[in-house]
């Protein structure tokens, strides 16, 4: 009798399935979306080139920023890069807001950043349900750096309210910007209180999943967690320390403040989280949650192949529609007071001339009985005759 075939040592080969998917992602490459929300002069520009180390984006002028108060739009810009590193390529998307929270009156200047996601969600939903869907336009956003100004206090209500919307659309991830321009006690006071404010309003955030397997991924991510939000500077230029090294920072005369140093921020932990730990949770959570709430909130509402019903609330027809009710109130004030005055204006020529009816009556009545006193007495003369 032949004996069994005796199994290989190295199993039937499930265990290489890992390096299958490596070879596939290492070929195709990734792409990914990231969208920074923020006043205009808070370095949003800066950072994404400094977290890239590349010029994706020239520095922006905002010395006019102040000039199209009139306009009161958010604007949205969309800058596409290739990066690679170690023959891995990335296709990245950087979306940026120019124009939000620029402006005295700041009303709705959220909606087309909330407009945005959305409606990349729901061409994504649309090339899904097309019979062909061999080249897909992905444009679905992954990560959402929102830039909170260093003011030493809390959270704006303009903050609040954006970071609500964002949160239940896309992963949130809150940011302290140019943190070298407070102390470290009160960077922490300010941190402590947005988390506070964040937990009270319930401001959905992007937060690391914890692996109870890996006990070091669990203890990155909890750390990770800790930072939120993350305080960071930003800056492309290299200058030299005290201690002779040259580094990416900004120089004082108290000294430099390094953008990788991780006692001066945590621009280090930001980068870990969006690139070297996180991309691919960031990516699958859009696709998993994000993506798909969205879907069933449109396919329970919606039949299928039914276009979205597109709301008018553009800031800028709100703000004229806003003006012509206004003008069209003052035009129905003004001719009701013309009213009220041709109105009072009548009223008063009925009185007279009902005044001048009564004088017209009493002086025919004092005519008639002139008349008939003549009329007596041209009776009286004939009957003596």
């Amino acid at each position: 009798m032949s004996s069994a075939p005796v199994p290989s040592i190295d199993g039937i080969g499930i265990a290489n399935l890992p390096n299958q998917r490596h070879k596939i992602v290492a070929k195709h490459g990734a792409h990914f979306t990231m969208m920074v929300v923020g006043e205009s002069g808070l370095g949003k520009t800066t950072l994404v080139n400094t977290l890239f180390t590349t010029e994706l984006s020239p520095p922006k002028n905002y010395t006019r920023r102040h000039h199209k108060q009139l306009d009161k739009l958010t604007e949205v810009e969309i800058i596409k890069a290739e990066l690679e590193e170690k023959q891995f390529k990335v296709k990245l998307t950087v979306i940026d807001t120019p124009g939000f929270g620029d402006y005295v009156n700041n009303r709705d200047s959220w909606s087309p950043i909330v407009d945005f996601i959305d409606d990349q969600h729901e061409a994504y939903m649309r090339q899904e349900q097309q019979p062909q869907r061999n080249e897909k336009i992905d444009l679905r956003v992954h990560a959402c750096l929102y830039f909170i100004r260093p003011t030493g206090h809390t959270l704006k209500p303009l903050d609040i309210e954006i970071m609500k919307r964002l949160g239940t659309r896309v992963n949130l991830i809150p940011v302290v910007a140019k943190a070298d321009t407070i102390t470290q006690n009160d960077l922490f006071l300010f941190k402590q209180r947005i988390r506070e404010v964040i937990a009270a309003q319930g401001i959905r955030i992007y937060q690391p999943p914890v692996e109870t397997d890996d006990e070091v991924a669990s203890e990155h991510a909890r750390m990770l967690t800790d930072a939120i939000p993350f305080s960071i500077i930003g800056s492309t230029e290299d200058v030299q320390t005290p201690d002779g090294r040259v580094v990416k920072g900004r120089e004082y005369l108290w000294g430099v403040a390094e953008v990788e140093n991780e006692s001066h921020c945590d621009f280090r932990k930001l980068r870990s989280l969006l690139i070297r730990t996180h991309m691919l949770d960031l990516i699958s959570t859009t696709e998993e949650l994000h993506y798909e709430n969205y879907r069933q909130q449109q396919m329970e509402t919606r039949k299928f192949g039914e276009p979205k019903v597109k709301k008018v609330d553009n800031p800028k027809f709100k703000e004229e529609e806003e003006s012509l009710r206004k003008r069209f109130t003052e035009q129905v004030k003004a001719e009701e007071a013309r009213f009220r005055q041709w109105e009072q204006h009548l009223i008063a020529e009925r009185d007279r001339l009902n005044k001048d009816l009564e004088m017209a009556h009493s002086a025919i009545k004092s005519l008639e009985a002139e008349l008939d006193n003549l009329q007596a007495g041209y009776g009286r003369g004939s009957a003596r005759r």
